[in-house]
């Protein structure tokens, strides 16, 4: 994933959630997906899916009891 596909997707999830302090930031080393924080905390993963020419995204976010 390239600086203007991660630029792409924090755009839509800004506009979708209604927060600019939403942040997609490139992994180290990985190519196939992007860290997702707010502010200055990491809230999951997402995954870019090219198969058959046509392109999708999963967003995986773990939930842990301790934080609830």
């Amino acid at each position: 994933m390239d600086k203007k596909e991660s630029q792409r997707i924090q755009e839509y999830l800004q506009d979708k959630f209604q927060s600019k302090v939403i942040r997609v930031v490139e992994r180290p080393k990985k190519d196939d997906s992007m860290e997702v924080f707010i502010e200055d905390e990491f809230i999951g993963v997402i995954f870019r899916d090219d198969e058959d020419g046509e392109v999708s995204y999963s967003f995986n976010m773990a939930i842990l009891d301790i934080d609830l």
